[in-house]
């Protein structure tokens, strides 16, 4: 229960495939979704997660049907997506400046033992895609992410939930300076988290053709 929390909280609890984003008016970010650590997430590198979690579920889900029901029901894919991969960054620098680090066997170690709780490496992939939006194939960063983050609390002497560990990742937003393309939102330091911003000429446009106001 607890690795679940974990993922959770770090992750998006999403299903579907994605919208995309259109907008008009001027771009301060051309071509990057995020800039983090003075480094760019693309715009290209958000759509190809995104691309990643949609061609998973629609080979997941047979059923038309079914599919568009799971594209309507998350209109946020893209914009969770890009938290993910900024949160990633973030608590990363957290657990480097708090000595933490996370080796390639305690991360076989985790999967291994998550494998025998659902019955196999398939039943994961298709629980982490279904239950949090993660790919297949990022599989085994998102669990390296949870093991950070469960390591960085108990260097911490806390847990997830407690203030000591989301003050480190606000301290390490702030070193990192993260800035988000406005289209995707903006970036609360304090709760280390994106937040939607008030742009009324951001449309999305669902992979249905149905346009929605940010």
């Amino acid at each position: 229960m607890h690795r679940r929390r974990t993922a959770l909280v770090l992750t998006a609890a999403i299903a579907a495939a994605a919208p995309l984003l259109t907008a008009c008016g001027s771009d301060a970010h051309p071509g990057a979704a995020a800039v983090v650590g003075g480094r760019r997430i693309t715009v290209a590198q958000l759509e190809t997660r995104v691309n990643e979690v949609r061609a998973a579920q629609r080979a997941a889900v047979k059923d038309d049907t079914q599919y568009k029901q799971a594209v309507s029901q998350t209109a946020s894919l893209t914009r969770d997506t890009l938290h993910g991969m900024v949160i990633d960054q973030v608590l990363h620098r957290a657990a480097r400046d708090a000595g933490v680090s996370v080796t390639p066997k305690e991360v076989q170690q985790m999967r291994s033992g998550l494998e025998r709780q659902v019955g196999g490496s398939k039943a994961l992939q298709t629980a982490w895609l279904q239950q949090y939006g993660v790919a297949p194939q990022r599989l085994d960063e998102n669990l390296r992410l949870q093991l950070e983050a469960q390591k960085l609390a108990q260097a911490l002497g806390a847990d997830t939930s407690k203030p000591a560990f989301w003050n480190a990742l606000s301290k390490a937003s702030k070193e990192l300076h993260v800035d988000l393309n406005p289209r995707y939102g903006t970036w609360d330091v304090q709760k280390s988290s994106r937040v939607d911003a008030k742009t009324p000429w951001v449309r999305e446009v669902t992979a249905t053709g149905t346009q929605q106001t940010a």
